[in-house]
């Protein structure tokens, strides 16, 4: 059996491959009724797609709006791999890490 390839193992046309695969099994998975199974595979698919990003591109001290929670804010601390650790706004005061997929830039007025 060969085994699979790490997301950062992968070229960009692989990891584009790949997110395509993830999101075409979860969208089954959701027809079936099979919700842990399409969590799981919707969490593979922003982690491939935190890969195709450049973690520089996320700064320390600024806050991002929280893909799929439009009411969420997060305040990066620092960048590990990518990975963006920190705080949500209105939260508790808890560290956490988020795939650097799931932050959005604040617009600008």
């Amino acid at each position: 059996m060969e085994q699979e390839k790490r997301f950062s193992e992968m070229t960009p046309y692989e990891l584009q491959q790949e997110i395509a695969k993830l999101n075409e099994k979860a969208r089954k998975a959701e027809q079936m009724g099979m919700v842990n199974e399409f969590s799981v595979l919707e969490r593979k698919a922003v982690m491939a797609k935190s890969y195709l990003l450049n973690p520089a591109d996320f700064k320390s001290g600024e806050i991002y709006e929280v893909e799929g929670d439009p009411l969420a804010y997060f305040k990066i601390d620092y960048i590990n791999g990518v990975f963006a650790w920190g705080f949500r706004l209105q939260g508790k005061d808890k560290e956490e890490a988020l795939p650097i997929s799931m932050l959005k830039k604040l617009k600008e007025f």
